[in-house]
């Protein structure tokens, strides 16, 4: 009997369990070179896009980790041009190298996500991939399609443009009203009375898993009343949100952006299925 080949949901949800261990990385990588959590997300799902179909046509799959990182710098760099942000490539200064260390600074691999926007792109990329996340000088080079050389200039300025802003504090804006009071529903479980919020033509993302509209978002919630999870009101890159709690835990697991309009909720994007990006949010919880 000959056997049914894979279906394209088959074969991307075996490409998505395939990728599932760097993806996180990848969307490190992307967040801090866009400085949004969201835009990185994105972008990562992007490039997820471009390398699934790239599969589709090469004989032999390729080393995954840097050839995923290589589609993952180009893309944000198209993203970032596309938006008019500044991309300026790096020229070695010798003085600068003479003071170069491999090891970098601690505070500039906890510097907050946007404190990377202050760097032109080609330093932010370098910071990104060999401070923050590990890369080898070499394989940093690689992925930005430059020389070690570039690299070890690029990151002398970035760090210490880092360094000087390690000290700068956020203010962050009220949480509206509306938020309060679908984290208070949310708490008491009120799930009727969070479906009264939702608009009509309520758009709902559950991203990296499906998008819904209008009636369909209510039985969204359905899931949830399954669940003993808990909210509280926040904001991520000063958009309203919910960080969603699991029992027991003190940190947020998720989060949930909310868009309202006359009171209603318009908008949901709900990152439940892609937890990772809330390790790299600038999410601030309000009182």
């Amino acid at each position: 009997m000959t056997e049914t080949p894979p279906s394209l949901a088959d074969a991307r949800e075996q490409f998505l369990q395939l990728v599932s261990d760097v993806r996180p990385e990848l969307h490190r990588y992307c967040a801090r070179l866009t400085g949004s959590v969201i835009e990185g997300e994105d972008i990562v799902q992007d490039t997820l896009a471009k390398a699934f179909y790239a599969l589709s046509l090469l004989v032999e799959v390729p080393s995954l980790r840097p050839w995923l990182f290589r589609i993952a710098h180009h893309t944000a760099l198209d993203f970032l041009k596309s938006h008019g942000r500044k991309y300026v490539e790096p020229v070695a200064d010798l003085d600068e190298l003479a003071g170069f260390e491999e090891k970098p600074d601690p505070a500039v691999v906890r510097a907050a996500l946007a404190s990377f926007l202050s760097l032109p792109v080609t330093q932010r990329s370098a910071v990104i991939l060999k401070d923050v996340l590990g890369h080898s000088l070499e394989e940093t080079a690689e992925t930005m399609a430059t020389t070690v050389m570039a690299v070890k200039a690029a990151l002398v300025r970035g760090r210490k443009t880092l360094l000087q802003q390690a000290r700068a504090a956020s203010a962050s804006a009220p949480s509206p009203a509306e938020l309060q009071r679908y984290v208070s529903l949310f708490n008491a479980r009120d799930w009727d009375g969070i479906r009264a919020l939702v608009s009509d033509d309520c758009r709902l993302d559950l991203v990296a898993k499906s998008q819904r509209r209008g009636k369909q978002v209510g039985a969204y919630l359905a899931r949830y009343e399954k669940e003993q999870l808990s909210a509280r009101a926040a904001q991520v890159e000063g958009r309203p949100a919910v960080a969603v709690y699991r029992p027991d835990e003190p940190e947020p697991a998720y989060f949930i952006l909310l868009d309202f309009e006359a009171g209603r909720i318009s908008a949901i994007r709900d990152f439940r299925y892609v937890p990772y990006i809330t390790a790299d949010a600038d999410l601030e919880l309000v009182d």
